[in-house]
């Protein structure tokens, strides 16, 4: 699904990563660790983009998005970020957020097949009849792209227990609450891969459970993620590859009863020494 060849980002004269080679498959679910700093964070968000990366390549489904030329937004829709400090928009229902990615998506496509049908009509009144193209079918309109998207972020909030909770604000929510929303949100996108940043280190310990436990049943479910987290034993538990970066590069990558069993790497031996 995601090939990373040779990633590379610097800022001005500082290289945070120096040349990421990692293959994401359909179904991964790959813990990210490292120290603070050695550009786990970075990395994350180079693959969607939201930092141009300097050099390197990132395939996402047979297309290089690290090259400018490519539309990054028609990407993005397949690829879902959830953000260490929730990210969302305080002015606006949980519902509203929830559904604000699908109906911006929807009104956009309704918007361009209609200029597209548009241009087809204009040009064919200068076209024999053999040679006129056929109009796109235009199968919704607005309020039913609104109204499929409310439908399907309440089944989201049901599923997470907080149907309930969908006309009230998000400062009304615990830290726990808002990164369950927050996972949700991404989901509505029905994405290919969700990007997770430190998704439970903002959280009061006694909320880290109810995130990690949803993040499981994505896991079950066969949901591709990449997670960068702190949490060692989310990690030995959910993944099926775990990465360890420091200093921009990946030092070891082994599946999590080899990676925390028996870690080959002096720095990845030490740093395991002191978090587990």
């Amino acid at each position: 699904m995601i090939d990373v060849i040779n990633l590379q980002k610097s800022f001005g004269e500082h290289n945070v990563l120096n040349g990421i080679n990692v293959k994401i498959n359909k179904g991964d679910i790959m813990c990210v660790i490292g120290p603070s700093g050695s550009g786990k964070s970075t990395f994350l968000r180079c693959l969607n983009c939201m930092e141009d990366p300097t050099g390197g390549q990132i395939i996402f489904n047979g297309v290089d998005i690290a090259d400018f030329k490519v539309d990054i937004n028609i990407h993005r829709r397949h690829m879902g970020m959830v953000f260490q400090h929730f990210n969302l928009f305080n002015n606006k229902t949980v519902i509203e957020n929830i559904m604000l990615a699908p109906v911006h998506i929807g009104l956009a496509d309704l918007k361009k097949t209609k200029r597209q049908n548009s241009i087809i009509k204009l040009t064919n009144l200068f076209r024999s009849s053999k040679m006129k193209k056929e109009l796109s079918p235009v199968t919704t309109d607005k309020a039913q792209i609104k109204q499929k998207a409310k439908e399907n972020a309440l089944a989201l909030l049901d599923r997470i227990g907080l149907k309930e909770k969908a006309d009230v604000y998000p400062s009304t929510l615990s830290g726990g609450q808002k990164q369950r929303v927050a996972i949700v949100r991404a989901l509505a996108m029905n994405p290919d891969v969700i990007l997770f940043d430190e998704p439970t280190s903002a959280l009061d310990p006694e909320m880290v459970g109810e995130v990690l436990d949803l993040m499981k049943d994505l896991a079950k479910e066969g949901m591709t993620m990449i997670i960068v987290t702190h949490e060692m034993g989310f990690a030995r538990e959910v993944a099926n590859r775990v990465l360890f970066i420091d200093g921009g590069q990946i030092l070891e990558s082994a599946p999590p009863e080899e990676f925390f069993g028996n870690p080959k790497h002096p720095r990845l031996r030490d740093f395991l020494s002191k978090v587990l």
